[in-house]
C-alpha cells in the first residue's frame, strides 16, 4: 500500500494499493498480447489515439495540475505548464513518428538494400516524481508511436497522477494493454525488468539507481535508456548580458523548487563580473515567494518528501562548514510541510559537497573562475555530464559548447527538454537519448533488408 503525505501540510493525503506479483505478471502478459495487435496498426491509427490523449489532457489541465500540487508540491502555475508540455509531446510524435521511422535506402551489392525500424514489444518505463506527467509522456509517446506497448512503473509518491495517465489512455480509446499503470513497490521492480516479455527499459532517476537498473537489464540482454542525475554548470563570462543571465538562471535553479535534473546547479562566474552577478542573483532569489503551491503567486513550493529536504540541508551545512558563505536561506523553516528556502552560497569550490553531489532543491552555488579556460575546466571536473549553459557572445558560446562534457548545451538560454530535440547525458548522467528523432530510435529494431540478386 502506498501511503501518501501531502508535502505542503505534512499530513496524510491518500493511499493506493500496490500490485501483487501475480497482478504484475498478468499486466505484463496483457501488454505482450496487446503488442501483437498494436504493432500492426498504421501510424495514422496510433496517432489517432495519441491525439485523443492530448485533447483529454488539455481538457483536464486543472485537475491534473492540482494532483501534482497535492502529491509532490508543484506550484499550480508550473503544473498547468507541465500538462501542456506533456500533451505537446503526444502531439509531436503523432505528427512526426512516421517520418522519423521512415525506411532508409543504403547502397550495397544488393539489387536493393535498406533499413526499416520495427517495434520491440512491451517497454517498461521506471519514472520519478518530479515531473510526473512530462516524464511519463517523454517515455511513452515515442515508444507507442513506434509500435511498442508501454508499462509505466511510476514513483510510489505520485500514484494518483499515474492512475490518471492510464485512465486517460482508456478514455482516448486505447486498447487494453497498450498503456498500463504498474504500481509496484521498489522490491518488485527487478522482477518486472527481468520478465521475458519486457523487451526494453527506460529509467529516469538517480545515478546509483540507474546503475542497478542497467545491470539488471544487461543481464537479460535488454536495451536500456538512462536519464540520470546532474550537477549542471552554468558558465557566466565577462561579456555576458548579466541581467538576462541572472533572470534565466534564477528560474532554472528554482523551477519546481529546484527539483530538476537539468537545472543549473553550479554557477561558474568569471572573476571580473563575479560580485556584480552575485548581487543580481541575491536580489532575484530574495524576491521569490515560498508557500502553498495552490497559491497563484507561489514560486517555491515544498520539496516532495521530508528525506529530500533533510538531505539538501545536509549538503548545505557541509558546504558551509567547508568554507562557503551563505548569503540567503540555508535552513529549513520551522513550519509544517517539507519546505526549504531559496539559498545562495558563494566562495564555493568544486571539491565541496554541493558541487560533487547533485543538489535537488532551490540551492545555487557560485564558483569564481579567473577566465573562460578555467571555467571550462571547472565545468568538466564532475562525474556528471547531463547539461550545461554558457553566457557569452553566441559565436564564442558555440565554440565553448564543443568543449563541454554534457549531453546538451544552451548558449544564452535556459536548458530545457523539447519534444523536437534529443536529450540525454554522458558520463554518470545517462545512456542513450530521449525525444526528437533520436529518442524514438532507442526502442526499435533497426533491421537491415538485402534484396537479391547481386547487382551486376
Amino acid at each position: 500500500m502506498f501511503n501518501i503525505i501531502n508535502p505542503t501540510s505534512g499530513k496524510f493525503l491518500h493511499e493506493y494499493p500496490a500490485l501483487t506479483e501475480g497482478e504484475m505478471r498478468a499486466k505484463i502478459e496483457c501488454s505482450q498480447s496487446a503488442f501483437q495487435q498494436w504493432k500492426q496498426h498504421s501510424f495514422a491509427e496510433r496517432a489517432k489515439v495519441l491525439l485523443a490523449v492530448a485533447r483529454i489532457m488539455h481538457e483536464e489541465e486543472e485537475r491534473l495540475a492540482i494532483m501534482m500540487c497535492d502529491e509532490m508540491g508543484k506550484p499550480i502555475t508550473e503544473g498547468r505548464g507541465e500538462v501542456k508540455k506533456a500533451a505537446s509531446c503526444a502531439e509531436h510524435y503523432a505528427e512526426h513518428a512516421e517520418d522519423y521511422l521512415a525506411e532508409r535506402e543504403l547502397l550495397s551489392d544488393a539489387s536493393r538494400s535498406y533499413v526499416q525500424h520495427l517495434p520491440l514489444g512491451p517497454v517498461l518505463g521506471i519514472l520519478p516524481w518530479n515531473a510526473p506527467l512530462w516524464l511519463a509522456f517523454r517515455f511513452c509517446a515515442p515508444a507507442l508511436m513506434a509500435g511498442n506497448t508501454c508499462l509505466m512503473k511510476h514513483d510510489p509518491h505520485v500514484p494518483a497522477v499515474a492512475a490518471a495517465i492510464a485512465d486517460i489512455f482508456t478514455s482516448a480509446g486505447a486498447a487494453a494493454g497498450v498503456m498500463q499503470n504498474l504500481p509496484l513497490i521498489n522490491n518488485d521492480v527487478a522482477a518486472a525488468i527481468q520478465h521475458p516479455f519486457v523487451r526494453a527499459v527506460s529509467f529516469t532517476g538517480s545515478s546509483a539507481a540507474g546503475a542497478k537498473v542497467a545491470a539488471l537489464a544487461a543481464a537479460k540482454i535488454k536495451p536500456v535508456v538512462l536519464e540520470l542525475g546532474g550537477s549542471d554548470p552554468a558558465i557566466v563570462l565577462a561579456d555576458a548580458d548579466l541581467e538576462k543571465a541572472a533572470d534565466v538562471l534564477t528560474l532554472s535553479r528554482t523551477i519546481n523548487a529546484g527539483q530538476s535534473c537539468i537545472a543549473a546547479k553550479r554557477f561558474i562566474v568569471e572573476e571580473n563580473v563575479h560580485d556584480d552577478f552575485v548581487g543580481l542573483l541575491k536580489t532575484r532569489f530574495a524576491a521569490l515567494t515560498m508557500g502553498d503551491p495552490k497559491n497563484e503567486t507561489t514560486k517555491i513550493g515544498p520539496l516532495a518528501r521530508a528525506d529530500l529536504r533533510d538531505n539538501l540541508a545536509r549538503q548545505v551545512e557541509q558546504t558551509v562548514a567547508a568554507g562557503a558563505r551563505c548569503l540567503l536561506g540555508g535552513a529549513a523553516p520551522a513550519t509544517p510541510g517539507h519546505f526549504y528556502p531559496p539559498t545562495l552560497l558563494v566562495d564555493v569550490t568544486n571539491d565541496m559537497v554541493a558541487c560533487r553531489e547533485e543538489t535537488f532543491g532551490p540551492v545555487a552555488v557560485v564558483l569564481k573562475a579567473t577566465d573562460a579556460e578555467q571555467a571550462i575546466t571547472i565545468a568538466n571536473d564532475s562525474e556528471y555530464g547531463l547539461a550545461a549553459s554558457v553566457w557569452t557572445s553566441s559565436q564564442r558560446g558555440e565554440k565553448i559548447a564543443k568543449r563541454l562534457e554534457a549531453g546538451q548545451v544552451a548558449v544564452n538560454g535556459i536548458v530545457k527538454t523539447d519534444p523536437r530535440l534529443p536529450s540525454g547525458g554522458t558520463k554518470r548522467s545517462g545512456l542513450g537519448k530521449e525525444l526528437g528523432p533520436h529518442g524514438i530510435m532507442e526502442f526499435v529494431n533497426t533491421q537491415q533488408v538485402w534484396l537479391g540478386p547481386v547487382k551486376t
